[in-house]
């Protein structure tokens, strides 16, 4: 709609002086026909009136005055006086209402661009949030392009029918008289609502009564889907009891390995001293053999005994693993959720920055994500003395070869003595630690062809480096 423009300076000026003198020309125009005095006067004061302000509309209406003085011949001053009186209170009041209409129509403009904006805001909410317009009775008045998308069905063929065959359970006018002392509202909680394809959704819906409602149009509900989300919790929730298990395993498997060097030496001191025994007691003839007899059955459990030392290592340390095809960024985005349990509890940033483009490595999930998170654990605790404590996660591929996945912190670092024998079993700074996390990462690493290895970072503390060959070299 277009606005009325306003004169405004030596402008305003010239368009009273030119439309009297325009209204002057029309008057001489009309005396041809008759006798014409403070009439055509007029549209001179609305012109200016409507395109100008009261100094310049006063102008207009003093020159109109002026030229009807000095061009009509009145016959007396007392006529004279009173009709240029009457044509200024006239004229002015004229004005007066141009003023007042050229004020009504910008507070109208003024409405009309604001409504056009809510308007605007109005339509671009209601093509993003699922909103469902019932009656009184619950039935679907009217849904929403995104409400219509979220069930899978066709808004058209859904009119009329019962909300409550989306949503299980819903009962608006249980609901309704609930709340027949109060607003209405949506009991707090889930809500399952289907699908024609069978697959479930958990909803969160806000509800509130229309102004003036109507039989019509009554209530408008505000889903939100929650199944995401929930999903996604669930699934932290999982690896999170993956992980777990599998560290519990793999330090049970750590320390089998280091119990079974440990025991080594006296069972093999053992098996020597009952062979010893054993020389000795055949040189009494048959009155050793019975001894000698419970001496070899004594041996024979003590190297059974190592057998199943041995065996407890190569099961819960190196056995044999089931690797396959996955991908660094994919392992890693499903930390997300562990990564920020760990930041929030000790007040750590953990950033990542890893590239998702040759990132195919063979691992075997659950056990690099376990390794992953050691280090990830160990750089928290590093840093959280710091000011600002900052953990980095970065990947990137190298070359055709490998793919490098490193962890950085802004902590103190590792002194250079002690570079190597962190990876020792039992080799801890923690006052409360057991000395197997890094043992274990290296342990994983290894068995998946990787190398782990520790050096300082350019944010000042340590930098553990993981590097995973590619599948097609494994292969």
């Amino acid at each position: 709609m277009a606005t009325t423009r306003t004169y405004r300076g030596w402008r305003a000026w010239l368009l009273a002086v030119v439309s009297v003198a325009a209204c002057f020309a029309l008057r001489a125009v009309l005396e041809l026909f008759g006798d014409f005095y403070y009439l055509p006067m007029i549209p001179a004061v609305v012109v200016t009136a409507m395109l100008a302000r009261r100094a310049p509309t006063a102008l207009a209406i003093a020159l109109c005055v002026a030229g009807n003085v000095a061009l009509v011949s009145r016959e007396g001053l007392t006529d004279t006086i009173v009709n240029a009186g009457l044509f200024v209170v006239v004229s002015w009041l004229v004005a007066e209402i141009c003023w007042a209409q050229r004020r009504m129509h910008r507070r109208s403009m003024e409405l009309t661009r604001t409504l056009a904006g809510r308007n605007a805001v109005l339509d671009t909410v209601l093509a993003t949030v699922p909103v469902v317009i019932l009656d009184r009775q619950g039935c679907i008045r009217r849904l929403t392009p995104a409400a219509a998308n979220l069930f899978g069905i066709d808004s058209a063929a859904t009119a009329g029918k019962s909300f409550g065959d989306l949503v299980h359970g819903f009962d608006l006018q249980r609901l309704d008289g609930k709340a027949s002392n109060g607003p209405l509202e949506a009991p707090t909680g889930h809500w399952i609502g289907r699908r024609p394809d069978g697959r479930p959704l958990i909803l969160s819906l806000q509800m509130g009564v229309m102004p003036e409602a109507s039989e019509e149009d009554y209530a408008a509900v505000c889903i939100t889907d929650l199944t995401e989300a929930e999903m996604a919790t669930e699934r932290a929730r999982d690896l999170d009891i993956q992980l777990h298990h599998v560290w519990r395993l793999n330090s049970l498997g750590e320390m089998a390995a280091t119990l079974a060097h440990e025991l080594n030496q006296p069972l093999s001191a053992a098996t020597t001293y009952v062979q010893a025994s054993q020389r000795d007691i055949e040189r009494a003839g048959l009155i050793g053999q019975s001894a000698a007899r419970t001496l070899e059955l004594a041996k024979g459990q003590i190297l059974r005994a190592g057998t199943i030392i041995r065996r407890m290592r190569d099961m819960l340390t190196t056995g044999t693993r089931s690797l396959g095809s996955e991908s660094i960024a994919s392992m890693i985005d499903d930390l997300g959720p562990a990564f920020a349990l760990i930041g929030r509890d000790r007040g750590v940033e953990i950033r990542t920055e890893v590239a998702d483009v040759d990132d195919t490595v063979r691992a075997e999930r659950i056990q690099f994500q376990q390794a992953l998170i050691n280090l990830v654990r160990n750089a928290a605790d590093a840093v959280s003395d710091q000011a600002k404590p900052v953990v980095l996660i970065r990947g990137r591929p190298l070359g055709g070869e490998a793919y490098r996945v490193t962890v950085e912190d802004n902590g103190p670092g590792i002194p250079g003595d002690d570079m190597e024998s962190i990876f020792r079993p039992m080799t801890t700074t923690k006052s409360s630690g057991m000395g197997l996390g890094l043992s274990v990462t290296r342990t994983i690493v290894d068995s998946h062809g990787g190398t782990l290895t520790v050096g300082r970072s350019d944010m000042g503390g340590a930098c553990f480096t993981i590097d995973m060959p590619r599948e097609a070299d494994d292969a």
